[in-house]
């Protein structure tokens, strides 16, 4: 059903959901604001030498910020009495973190740069630093965008993929977004790093037979079958605070966490990439990168689109 959905929408939706950009640039604040990037670039590192998981954190608001109606900083909205945020959807709800991060960030710009600094390129600044801080490949950050004026609970609810989908889901999910199989592979492997609630996962160690048995017997003893919904392990059973292949590894092992995780390793289309990122860093480095850079430059609003927010989590009075 939720395939069959996203089919649908990838049909309907992806010409007016897309823009092409062409106005993003990594030396946007060079004149405005040239101490920008390393600003974000200290405090992503301060905030994860506080606390490891931050970084994925980070990483993933970037992700779930850019499939919602593009990255425009919509997610860090709270609610107000014009519309609910995007915050207490059920991806984000009781999940997305790293507000504060970007908060402390956003504030020591404002001191620096008053009303220059987007909270959309701040998101994405701090999504490449996370990833390279904790050992993974870096990429150019295409800068300028604008932040939106309001959030989309519904799109959040409809776009962000689940990590009860299929393989057909989770590309008809990414196709929607412009982004390609490669692209989809690629950025799964986000998954080397951070952690997922046992609601999320609770069903694939129970019922699931493409799961290691030491492994599902490992995760049940986190995760019981009924209540502690909240309780969390790590994606990647091995290496959880460091960027790297062992994600992929896992697969083979039939060790992924999430029911998605797995359907990349399968039987499907999937296998051989799996298979050839388990193998070479180099090149899951470069795709993963590549693909973050398609990902940054989904729907942004620039020029005289939106606004530049004085504080992320509100439009301006």
């Amino acid at each position: 059903m939720a395939s069959n959905l996203l089919v649908l929408l990838v049909l309907v939706a992806s010409s007016a959901f897309l823009k092409a950009d062409g106005k993003l640039s990594p030396d946007y604040y060079s004149c405005k604001c040239p101490k920008a990037s390393s600003i974000v670039e200290a405090e992503v590192r301060a905030a994860i030498d506080h606390e490891t998981r931050i970084g994925a954190s980070l990483l993933r608001l970037h992700f779930h910020d850019c499939f919602v109606n593009g990255c425009d900083a919509s997610i860090l909205l709270d609610d107000t009495g014009s519309f609910v945020g995007e915050k207490t959807a059920g991806p984000n709800n009781n999940s997305a973190r790293g507000f504060d991060v970007v908060d402390d960030i956003k504030a020591k710009l404002e001191k620096t740069c008053p009303g220059v600094v987007s909270c959309a390129d701040i998101l994405a600044l701090a999504a490449r630093d996370s990833t390279v801080y904790l050992g993974g490949p870096s990429w150019k950050v295409g800068l300028g965008r604008r932040d939106s004026l309001t959030a989309n609970r519904t799109a959040a609810n409809t776009f962000l993929p689940s990590p009860t989908f299929n393989l057909s889901a989770l590309v008809s999910s990414f196709a929607v977004q412009g982004l390609s199989f490669k692209n989809m592979v690629a950025l799964s492997g986000s998954h080397t790093i951070g952690r997922a609630r046992c609601i999320s996962f609770r069903a694939r160690i129970y019922t699931e037979s493409s799961i290691d048995s030491s492994f599902a017997k490992s995760r049940q003893r986190k995760c019981p079958a009924s209540g502690d919904d909240n309780n969390i392990a790590p994606l990647d059973i091995r290496t959880s605070t460091h960027f790297d292949i062992q994600y992929y590894k896992n697969l083979l092992n039939k060790r992924g966490l999430l029911h998605s995780d797995q359907e990349l390793y399968n039987g499907t289309s999937a296998d051989s990439l799996v298979k050839k990122y388990s193998t070479d860093t180099t090149v899951f480095f470069r795709d993963f990168a590549r693909a973050m850079v398609k990902m940054g430059k989904i729907k942004p609003l620039t020029g005289r689109e939106g606004e530049i927010r004085i504080n992320c989590r509100k439009v301006n009075s």
